[in-house]
């Protein structure tokens, strides 16, 4: 079966060569009548051109191993069967021309197995024939034979066997008997009768032969005209694999039907319309057949063939020159052709493809506009769509050139020139013949006007498949042009007027059917929207440029119009978009925007440029000074004269607005437009030198302003940095305003592919016209390729441009510009490239996931029902996504959303791809920042002059000192500082009056670089500090400004900073200290001392630090550290401040939040002091004593030692928390730790100092958070009554030199609540273990007092004992809720029992218990979770005493368990069991016995004994009262319970009724004048006091 299947060209879907072949297929056969032997039957088959046996023709394709071809092929011998099967397959290679003789002949034998003589092996035992021609056509098809007996007689040949011949024998009575099939393959017969009839009738014309016969009709010319319109109506019922066989001489004849009019009978016989609505049916019948056929397009590639390589215009010029590389090459190729509907192939840089260099005559580069139609005609296979972006030939196509599969491959370029050569009758094209008109029509006229007057459904089935006829008609216009010789005419003199109206008119009703119908046949409209983009495109290449600007600004109307309209006008902004995409891809865009002339209405909408020299040197002509304004707004003489930019900008300036409704979904869209058309300016070689691209980017200027009034909706990279970079200056409050609707997650997810976080924003982005606008964030991504465009044209722009433009900015737009720098900074930031490989390691991991839900849904574990339903529960509301048709999100698997969509690429980057991009990352960030740091150059430059110089120099500062805070290149950083002591020592008033804030920013930034591990960093960023010194020194003589900040700088960034290097600050420092004593200027002064000074205590505050970074991993020694550091600074209220910032960012670490909230409180209360002092305003607290109810500890901030120094002296609380703003900012950060440590009452505290400032602000908003604020705190004390727990207190005592200053310390630890003995003795172990070695450590297991004599002087001890908070009873009265009891705690208690003998325990009656209440420094919390014991003291419990306090905590517990509401049964009958049981060993009758049987003979015991006594008396009462609870509460199983409780009730009562009435009659004498101090029953003798 080899043989039928023809081989296609992979390319181009065209035969190879021409075929013409013929299989017959003998099937069976029926002896069964037929007289006389015949059993063991084969078949001869030949192919004859006569009747003689010698005319058999050898063109049988022989078997393996036989000859190539051979005259006759035999069937194979049935052993004795007169009905046999048959199975051959005979292949037959056909004539080219066949006659009425040729026939098959099939010839019968009886084949003899037992040979006798005289008989021959083969007996002939029939014959039968098919005549191979028929009414002219090919015969073929099912045929069941007469089979003859004898041999046929003479012109049987022009015969079929089924006519009965005169004297002939037929087997069974001239019946069908042998059942044959005979199939044709061959691209010479149509065997399709409505082709047939068609070409007959047309090449009847052509050779002008009547009358034609065609079957058994005779067709006169006088008939011919009807007879040719209905076959050409007829052709639609055609069957299709003809068609598509023939398809290129069909379209061929059809179109030379049109261009050249018949004459038939001496009249011209119009055949335009009939001809095109044979096209549009047999066209549109092939799409929707052959689908699977198509390129990315979506256009057939058998058409898309016939366009390239076959169709030309039929040449009335005999002397025309011969198609080929001189000539008319067969493949021209069209721009419409080579670009992808999805990205234009001009805009994808990497792939841009090399010119073909298949004709040598080519350059490289064609010289002008209009030589690339020359260069279209004249080579073949070239790509036009960036012909002017690569000049390099071959080698400059980059690795990844990866052409599409329109483009075609080079092998196509190396194929005969002549493509047409191989199909019969293209040589009628080039000659005059008769019957034609010696004039003829042009095709693309022709085409135009029919498409323009057709209707129904053949103007459908036009429309369906517009691209083919739109290409048509661009070739066709080239070859006119080409062949007219008007390629050199000018522009508006190469095409008639009526041609141009029919253009017009297309053109309109197209646009106007997209607008109509865009929402009903969605897929169509977007194949016509691009179809007529593509064919717009093109004409911008052959037609006056003017004419097609009109035509563009016809389809805009129609469009902007419907769009006024609509509610939802995504879908149709959607379809502008594509169309104008594709036509700003045209490869002289640039050109087209007229770049050089000035904004003056032009004279004509488009002078044509034809001198190659107006690519480079129109460039040169130099800015006039026209009005700026107009250069950097969509001003109408801007869109004017930049015609397709204006466009672009527009749709921008329009998709970004917030305002804009539903067009959310195609920011991205647009922005990629904008991002793709400069990134193929930026990579076009034509544009390579500055000057020109300073004229490209002249187009684009108000793509600035554009993106300025979108900062808002910007995703806002600095959220990482608020902690690092420049501190926010407004409260969270301010930007609730501004950062508003957020919209949900998933919908974000599906049109950007990341999740959008709350924003917050520099305060200037504040300044916003309408503040009270909610937005919505773009992706990162689309905010990222914005700004990339930003900084394009910032890089690119003529600078003296930018310059004039920013003298005209207003304060708050130069501002804006500047919050986009910012934004810029944090956006284009260095990562590194651990972040690539994080990244890298997550895709993969998500890969994983989404196969592992891919399979779980395979295999059934999840059904498609339950899927179904999870799906339409998580439904929320839908947003256009990014493509043109609204959001697939139904689709259970989408393609584009599914994580493993990046599989061309490999889902696990190798190393080196890593850091390549990490490469790539590195040099982006640095280019951008250098940007970034040219355009400050000029905004300071223009402002420097102005007025309002101040408030803008402090926004360049900002972004300066931002971009010094992310991660920068060494190269970078070293202009940055170049700038920044430029900026200082042009403006040093800005830095050391205005910017006060900023100036501390800046000492910390460059102490930061002074740290740095690179030597040119670090000499730059001492240089930099080192001026700044003198700068300040200069200006007043001192510069305790900067001293302060440094000092302050360093502070925080040893506080903060985790990868601070102090080797390499230490040298930075030499450094510094070496500059001063060299400056031989100020050499006399007291500079050099001054320098000195601040130097050494620098050195200071680093040791401590190598201290701190010994006890990183001991929380509590390096907030002690810290805590002795903040202390050293007392009299330094600015550093003490940083320090306690430090102090509560670590407890926060640590989620100490009340500590956190007392380091806030501390420095709220140290604000006071000083603000105090500074201004007297009634509403601001006094200073600390404001804040004595908050903490007692707070005192200690007082400023009131002799060395205080005064705040109005130069330098001294200068941050920025020393102002009103700075004190609310701190108590709100208190109030809120409070909050999260649970204790609301403080909350309470804190508000109570904040709602006066408020007040006297007549701020309403804030006062009503604040009071909202404390409702939530009032009903949290509420709500969680009973289940709040502060924390856990533990005595801690250090023993052994190992510990060096711990030595015999002793502190209380607190620990998070609820935290046991084991935990906290673990941990400390366990540190202490690992720093001295676990055999070196030993941990107390009792709470003796330590006899120091008994250690061991190598070893470490450490004992830990638990403590619980302890309140005299006068205390006890203002210490009621849960809250006062575990706040403001100096004293705590531990017990130890002994007895005198040494043992711990022992009988009532000799069991001691010893009481110890420490007192610590401080109240807890505090500022540090551990603090020193400073106080002990002793109380000694006698037997008797322990036995009052063990009654009064069991009575105590009864009482509990007696009213506790709701009520416990349970906790109850404990108790109870606990109290009355009569098991109860040492139980209160054991105790009753014990001390109450006999009254003391000491004196100093009756009052104890007495005590004890009326203790028992309560005890009973309150059993009696528990009893009759329980009793109301139990249910009948439990009576019998009770009845056991009560007896042993009575049984204690009656045991204990005589110890309890037996009263000591010494008490009970009359009371006499007291002469004394009651202090007889003091305990004193036996209180021991410890201090």
């Amino acid at each position: 079966m080899e043989g039928r299947n023809v081989n296609f060209s992979p390319t181009i879907g065209l035969p190879r060569s021409p075929w013409n072949l013929l299989y017959v297929y003998p099937q069976s056969l029926n002896f069964a009548n037929r007289q006389g032997s015949a059993r063991n039957i084969t078949v001869k088959v030949q192919f004859m051109y006569g009747e003689d046996a010698s005319n058999a023709m050898p063109v049988i394709f022989g078997k393996s191993s036989c000859p190539e071809f051979s005259k006759e092929a035999y069937t194979a011998v049935v052993y004795h069967n007169r009905s046999p099967d048959f199975h051959e397959e005979i292949k037959i290679k056909l004539p080219a021309t066949l006659t009425d003789h040729h026939h098959l002949l099939f010839t019968f034998y009886h084949v003899s197995c037992q040979q006798k003589q005289n008989t021959p092996l083969e007996t002939p035992v029939g014959y039968t024939w098919i005549p191979m021609l028929q009414n002219g056509r090919l015969k073929t098809g099912q045929f069941c034979l007469p089979v003859s007996l004898e041999k046929p007689p003479q012109a049987y040949s022009v015969l079929s066997p089924e006519v009965p011949l005169p004297g002939m024998k037929w087997v069974d009575n001239h019946k069908g008997v042998f059942n044959v099939e005979v199939v044709a393959v061959s691209s010479l017969h149509t065997q399709d009768p409505y082709l047939d009839k068609f070409f007959a009738l047309v090449h009847a014309l052509d050779e002008h032969m009547f009358p034609v016969r065609i079957g058994d009709m005779r067709i006169m010319e006088n008939n011919l005209e009807n007879e040719l319109k209905s076959s050409i109506s007829a052709l639609n019922s055609s069957q299709l694999e003809p068609v598509v066989r023939f398809l290129h001489l069909l379209l061929d004849k059809l179109i030379l039907l049109v261009v050249r009019p018949p004459v038939i009978a001496g009249q011209i016989v119009n055949l335009g319309q009939a001809s095109f609505e044979a096209m549009a049916s047999i066209i549109n019948r092939l799409h929707k057949n052959l689908d699977g056929n198509q390129d990315q397009h979506g256009r057939n590639s058998l058409l898309a063939s016939y366009i390239y390589y076959v169709f030309r215009l039929p040449n009335t010029y005999p002397n025309s020159p011969s198609p080929g590389p001189g000539g008319l090459g067969g493949s021209v190729h069209y721009a419409t052709m080579a670009r992808s509907a999805v990205r234009p192939a001009s805009l994808n840089l990497n792939r841009s493809r090399s010119l073909s260099n298949s004709n040598p005559d080519i350059s490289g580069t064609p010289t002008s506009p209009d030589d690339e139609v020359r260069s279209i005609i004249g080579s073949k296979g070239l790509d036009r769509s960036n012909s002017w972006v690569n000049t390099g030939g071959p080698k400059a196509a980059p690795w990844g050139s990866n052409p599409s599969p329109s483009a075609e491959s080079t092998q196509a370029t190396d194929r005969s020139c002549n493509r047409m050569s191989s199909h019969t009758e293209t040589s009628s094209f080039l000659q005059t013949l008769t019957g034609r008109l010696p004039t003829k029509k042009l095709f693309h006229e022709e085409l135009a006007l029919q498409w323009v007057v057709c209707s129904g459904s053949v103007r459908e089935a036009a429309l369906q498949q517009a691209w083919f006829f739109f290409e048509l008609m661009v070739k066709s216009m080239v070859h006119h042009l080409y062949f007219a010789d008007k390629l050199d005419a000018p522009r508006k003199n190469r095409f008639p007027e009526r041609f141009m109206d029919d253009v017009t008119a297309l053109v309109s009703t197209i646009a106007g059917d997209i607008v109509s119908r865009f929402q009903k046949d969605t897929e169509m409209v977007e194949r016509l929207n691009t179809s007529l983009a593509f064919f717009l495109n093109d004409l911008l290449s052959i037609m006056d440029r003017g004419f097609v600007f009109v035509l563009i600004k016809t389809c805009y109307k129609q469009v902007s119009s419907k769009l006024y309209s609509l509610t939802n006008p995504s879908n149709l902004a959607s379809l502008r978009l594509d169309f104008l995409r594709i036509i700003c891809s045209h490869e002289h865009y640039v050109t087209l925007n007229l770049p050089c002339s000035l904004l003056t209405p032009p004279a004509s909408p488009s002078p044509s440029v034809s001198s190659a020299t107006s690519q480079s040197s129109g460039f040169s002509t130099n800015v006039q000074d026209q009005k700026i304004a107009n250069m950097f707004e969509l001003s109408v003489p801007f869109r004017q004269q930049h015609y397709l930019a204006g466009l672009v900008l527009t749709e921008l300036a329009v998709i970004l607005d917030p305002d804009a409704e539903g067009l959310f979904g195609l920011h991205k869209k647009v922005i990629n437009m904008v991002h793709n058309l400069l990134s193929s300016h930026d990579s076009d070689p034509r544009y390579a030198d500055p000057q020109v691209k300073a004229r490209v980017a002249m187009l684009y200027l108000p793509l600035i302003g554009v993106i300025m009034e979108a900062v808002p909706q910007l995703y806002d990279f600095t959220e990482s940095h608020n902690q690092r970079g420049r501190p926010s200056c407004v409260a969270v409050d301010d930007y609730e305003s501004e950062g508003g609707s957020m919209i949900s997650q998933t919908v974000a997810m599906a049109i950007a592919g990341t999740s959008v976080p709350q924003l917050t924003r520099p305060s200037s982005f504040l300044h916003t016209s309408s503040s009270g606008r909610q937005h919505s964030t773009f992706s990162t991504e689309s905010s990222r390729s914005l700004l990339i465009c930003l900084l394009w044209v910032l890089k690119n722009a003529d600078e003296s441009v930018l310059q004039k433009w920013f003298t005209d900015l207003s304060v708050l737009q130069l501002n804006r510009l500047l919050d986009l720098l910012y934004l810029c900074v944090s956006c284009f930031e260095y990562k590194g490239k651990k972040v690539f490989e994080r990244m890298n390691s997550l895709t993969f991991k998500k890969s994983k996931d989404m196969r592992a839900k891919l399979e779980e849904a395979i295999l059934g574990s999840i059904g498609a029902r339950q899927e179904m339903v999870r799906r339409s529960r998580g439904q929320l509301e839908r947003s256009p996504s990014g493509s043109a048709f609204g959001s697939q999100e139904n689709l259970r698997w989408r393609k584009d959303m599914t994580h493993w969509r990046q599989n061309t690429e490999k889902l696990d980057k190798s190393r080196a791809e890593i850091e390549h991009e990490a490469l790539i990352d590195g040099n982006l960030a640095t280019e951008a920042n250098l940007i970034i740091l040219d355009t400050l150059e000029i905004v300071v430059q223009t402002v420097s002059v102005t007025e309002s110089k101040e408030s803008i120099l402090g926004g360049v500062l900002k972004v300066l000192l931002h971009s010094m805070a992310c991660n920068q290149s060494a190269l970078y950083l070293q202009h940055c500082f170049a700038t920044q002591r430029a900026l200082v020592s042009k403006f040093p008033e800005l830095l050391f009056e205005e910017e006060t804030e900023q100036c501390a920013d800046l000492c910390l930034r460059l102490l930061r670089h002074c740290s740095s591990s690179i030597s040119t960093i670090r000499s730059h960023a001492s240089a930099s500090l080192y001026l700044l010194m003198r700068q300040n020194f200069e200006i007043g003589n001192n510069f305790a400004r900067v001293k302060m900040q440094v000092t302050m700088s360093l502070s925080s960034l040893v506080g903060t900073s985790q990868n601070f290097n102090e080797e390499f600050l230490r040298r930075s420092l030499k450094t510094i200290l070496t500059y001063a004593e060299e400056d031989l200027e100020l050499r006399e002064t007291t500079f050099p001392d001054q320098v000195q000074d601040l130097v050494f205590n620098l050195h200071m505050i680093l040791s401590d630090t190598v201290k701190m970074k010994e006890h990183q991993e001991d929380p509590e020694m390096l907030i002690d550290l810290m805590y002795r550091i903040a202390k050293g600074y007392q009299n330094s209220p600015d550093l003490r401040l940083t320090w306690l910032q430090n102090m509560a960012g670590k407890h926060s670490e640590r989620s100490n939040h009340a500590e956190s909230a007392q380091c806030l409180v501390h420095s709220a209360a140290l604000v006071a002091e000083y603000l105090s002092m500074l201004e007297d305003r009634k509403y601001l607290p006094v200073g600390c004593v404001t804040f004595q109810n908050i903490s007692s500890n707070v005192l200690e901030e007082s400023a009131v030692s002799d060395d205080v120094v005064s705040p109005d002296e130069e330098g001294i609380c200068s941050g920025k928390y020393f102002t009103e703003a700075g004190l609310v900012g701190l108590l709100e950060q208190a109030a809120a730790s409070f909050s999260m440590a649970g204790m609301y009452e403080a909350v309470n505290e804190v508000y109570k100092v904040l709602i006066p400032i408020h007040e006297a602000n007549r701020d309403a908003k804030k006062l009503s958070t604040i009071h909202g604020k404390l409702q939530e705190a009032f009903s949290k004390i509420v709500h969680q009554d009973g289940k709040r727990m502060f924390g856990t207190y533990f005595r801690v005592g250090f023993y052994g030199t190992k510990f060096g200053d711990l030595d015999e310390q002793e502190f209380v630890y607190k620990e998070p609540a609820i935290t046991k003995l084991a935990e906290i003795s673990h941990r400390l172990e366990g540190f202490y273990g690992e720093r001295f070695g676990e055999d070196v450590l030993e941990v107390i297991k009792d709470s003796n007092p330590v006899d120091k004599c008994k250690l061991d002087p190598n070893k470490a001890y450490i004992q830990i004992t638990y403590v619980e908070p302890y309140f005299d009873t006068y205390e006890m009265k203002d210490r009621i809720t849960y809250f006062d009891k575990n706040y403001n705690l100096r004293r705590f208690m531990y017990c130890t029992p002994f007895t005198l003998d040494g043992r711990a325990h022992g009988e009532l009656h000799e069991q001691f218990k010893r009481k110890t209440i420490l007192t610590t420094s401080h109240a807890f919390p505090y500022i540090k979770t551990r603090i020193n014991v400073i106080h002990k003291e002793e109380i000694i419990l006698t037997p008797i005493e322990v036995a009052i306090e063990d009654m009064q905590k069991k009575t105590q517990e009864l009482a509990f368990a007696t009213h506790q509401d709701p009520a416990d049964p349970k906790m109850l009958q404990m108790v109870l069991q606990g109290s009355v049981g009569t098991t109860v060993n040492q139980g209160p009758l054991e105790v009753a016995q014990v001390f109450l049987s006999e009254i003391p003979n000491d004196p100093k015991l009756f009052r104890h004994h007495n005590k004890l006594r009326l203790c028992f008396k309560d005890f009973t009462k309150r059993c009696e009262d528990a009893l009759r609870k329980n009793k109301s509460l139990i249910g009948p199983d439990q009576k019998e319970y009770q009845r056991e409780l009560e007896r042993n009730y009575h049984r204690l009562k009656e045991a204990l009724q005589p110890l309890i009435n037996r009263k000591i009659p010494q008490l009970y004498k009359a009371v006499l004048p007291v002469t004394c101090h009651r202090d007889s029953f003091s305990r004193m003798s036996l209180r021991k006091m410890d201090i």
